[in-house]
């Protein structure tokens, strides 16, 4: 493979507008046929398996006009509201498409606020866009132009997403900035850019068109959007940093794209490989949206792994000498004088003695392994001691921010009608098997914890019961009060269903699906570090390691969303329990960027061990070669994350901090303390290698030598 990628860079540095011209023939063949033949976003909630799944099938056989999704419209005025005027906006709402049920308007005890509720025949997922948004905009118009307070709750307008393109602004402009200081060019500092911007184009397309074929989530474009952006400019600016590395030796700027595209570049097909692979583990989760998340992912990496294997030495071959800083290039000051502001040997380090103050922090660990992996332990530890008291549950209108319409709807709910106005559970009863249908309605009455029970509709064999809890849907009564109901009060035949219902029913399976999408993430992860590296010590230390590096951003992100003051700090107006769709998703993208780092810094100590026979002299000086670059990648990474927690979306706000907060611990306990640590303390057990395993074990080699690499193929 190295040889192969090294012909490939080499050809790409030696003809780049070729390979520029082909790149965009692909970016213009897809977005034209993504224009022309694309679909929409549309998510699909549905969770095969669970009791309200089954309420949603029963009220769509038997109750259409209920089945669907709902939407609810608060209008407040500052005197008591026309009834008249109500009517007519009852009138308008019903004549919305998919419109099933208009329920009569509820009055607050003062008669200044009124509650519309409206029940579709169609699921939310059916909307495209803004279309269900608009509508129910158009028919309050009237009544913003008489001056009256009209808000929106309910599924419909909590299921707009609307990216604003900041997180992805804030990130780029910031990874630029470090890549400038670390390279001291700016055409150096502008490739790993340029090449990120361009894979996300091209996956963007592909997304695109994945949605005729197959359900992608409103969500899953942003969520690629961020992981590629990280991810593509961090394989981008490894292969830079090899490229100037070359060129600091004497190398041609052909040559030093071949053996940058053939050592570097294998590393980044491996650590790319790993993330594709880790994202198959969402499939586990059985729920048909995180499938979305993986497909729309998956494209997102592949497209940015090739981009970087092919523009990155076509660019260097065109920018030639200029990406090493002017000084260098002028001949003022040598390579060891003038390497901005990353040290001497440049951003991808050196090949000679080790030297740097990673070099100086690996002998110093290496000296005191014992104390320097129990502080790192310890701290690790204190970060993840959060995630005990980590409440999941899928986001809602409480959550958002107080500008938001959704927001202003659940709060003016919850003052008028109380705060279970906002999640009422919903529960379809089947009367062949539940004939009483007044007694359970009177039984769900005399139930603690319950508000407001409506009477009963019914047609043929059929029942709909609507009850209120007296706290919020976030609120742990009201989980409570929902399995107590289950467990407890109904019959067979009577099934809840409804918003809060479906959120609980997908936090129960995502916890119970956790720990085989763990279980086969980690596994996974363990077979290929042993395949590559030879070592499964070296492989079960770093599964241990990126695990515990998971747990502490778990812990982090807990202790952010979960108290006022951080959640405060991230644009939230409250506390709030972290979204049941992050753990799952993070854990799975987590673990292929964390391999990422450990195949690049392994693979130098391997490298290091073989030619040495030194365990912890090999250690020292693959951390020195790759301390300076996997640190400046992770500086980039937490910056394009930070810039995505300024996302108005909660899940993405907290993806965007989990993430950051995860590369941050790894690139710096785990990769500058624990590893050199532990593997100090190993010595030469880290590479133990039973024979019959080695016989088994396929012989992979991650980077070729450069000198291997320009040698003349025979």
């Amino acid at each position: 493979m190295s040889r192969l990628l090294g012909r490939l860079g080499g050809a790409a540095a030696a003809h780049p507008w070729r390979t520029i011209g082909a790149w965009l023939i692909v970016l213009v063949a897809f977005t034209v046929s993504s224009v022309s033949f694309g679909g929409t976003p549309h998510d699909d909630y549905n969770v095969p398996g669970t009791e309200s799944q089954a309420g949603t099938e029963f009220l769509r056989a038997h109750l259409p006009a209920l089945a669907g999704t709902d939407a609810r419209i608060v209008v407040h005025g500052k005197g008591p509201v026309d009834p008249a005027t109500l009517e007519g906006l009852r009138g308008r709402l019903a004549a919305m498409p998919g419109a099933g049920d208009v329920a009569p308007p509820r009055m607050s005890a003062d008669g200044d606020t009124a509650l519309i509720a409206v029940r579709y025949t169609i699921p939310v997922t059916d909307f495209k866009g803004t279309e269900g948004m608009d509508a129910l905009r158009a028919a309050a118009e009237p009544l913003v132009r008489a001056g009256l307070q009209v808000e929106f709750g309910g599924q419909v307008a909590e299921n707009i997403s609307a990216p604003s393109g900041t997180a992805e602004a804030v990130g780029i402009v910031a990874a630029l900035l470090i890549l400038v200081l670390a390279f001291g060019s700016v055409v150096a500092a502008g490739l790993p850019i340029v090449v990120a911007i361009a894979g996300l184009g091209v996956a963007s397309a592909v997304i695109a068109l994945l949605e005729t074929v197959t359900d992608i989530s409103g969500t899953a474009p942003t969520i690629a959007t961020m992981v590629g952006l990280g991810v593509g400019i961090d394989y981008a600016l490894l292969l830079v940093a090899r490229h100037v590395e070359g060129l600091r030796a004497g190398l041609t700027p052909r040559e030093a794209a071949a053996a940058a595209n053939a050592t570097a570049g294998s590393s980044v097909i491996v650590a790319g490989l790993t993330v594709l692979v880790s994202l198959f583990g969402l499939k586990l989760s059985t729920l048909p949206v995180y499938s979305s998340f993986g497909y729309a992912t998956f494209a997102a990496v592949g497209a940015v792994m090739l981009a970087s294997v092919t523009l990155v030495p076509a660019l260097c071959g065109l920018a030639g000498r200029r990406v090493l800083p002017r000084k260098v290039r002028k001949g003022a000051a040598g390579t060891a004088g003038a390497a901005g502001a990353v040290g001497g040997a440049g951003l991808g380090g050196g090949t000679g003695a080790p030297a740097g103050w990673t070099a100086r922090w690996a002998t110093v660990v290496g000296r005191r392994p014992v104390l320097a992996a129990l502080g790192s332990l310890l701290v690790l530890a204190a970060l993840s001691a959060p995630v005990l008291g980590m409440r999941t549950w899928p986001q809602d209108a409480g959550s958002q921010p107080t500008s938001n319409t959704t927001r202003l709807a659940y709060d003016l709910t919850s003052a008028e009608f109380g705060p279970g106005a906002n999640g009422p559970l919903v529960i379809a009863v089947d009367t062949a098997r539940v004939p009483d249908v007044d007694g359970l309605v009177a039984a769900l009455r005399a139930q603690p914890g319950v508000a407001l029970v409506a009477p009963a509709a019914r047609t043929g064999d059929a029942a709909v019961i609507i009850v209120e809890p007296a706290t919020g849907p976030q609120d742990e009564r009201t989980t409570a009060l929902l399995d107590h109901l289950r467990a407890d009060v109904l019959p067979d035949g009577a099934l809840v269903t409804g918003l809060v219902a479906v959120f609980a029913d997908i936090s129960d399976r995502l916890a119970e699906r956790m720990w085989i999408v763990v279980a086969f993430v980690v596994a996974l992860s363990l077979l290929l570090l042993t395949v590559l590296f030879r070592a499964p010590v070296v492989a079960v230390k770093a599964a241990v390691m990126n695990l515990l590096s998971v747990a502490a951003a778990y812990g982090v992100m807990t202790a952010v969303f979960q108290s006022d003051l951080g959640a405060r700090a991230v644009g939230l107006p409250h506390a709030t329990p972290v979204s049941s769709w992050v753990p799952i998703l993070l854990f799975t993208v987590l673990f292929g960027l964390s391999m990422d780092y450990e195949v690049f810094l392994l693979s130098r100590v391997r490298e290091d061990w073989l030619a040495t026979g030194d365990a912890q002299g090999s250690v020292v000086r693959g951390l020195s070669a790759t301390g300076r670059v996997i640190s400046g990648a992770a500086a980039i990474m937490v910056a394009v994350f930070v810039g995505f927690a300024l996302d108005p979306d909660v899940t993405v706000k907290m993806i965007g901090v989990g993430m950051a907060a995860a590369v941050l611990i790894d690139a710096t306990l785990v990769r500058l303390v624990l590893v050199p640590a532990t593997m100090s303390l190993l010595g030469r057990a880290n590479w133990w290698l039973p024979g019959w395993l080695d016989r088994l074990l396929p012989h992979v080699k991650v980077e070729e030598s450069r000198e291997r690499v320009l040698e003349p193929v025979a």
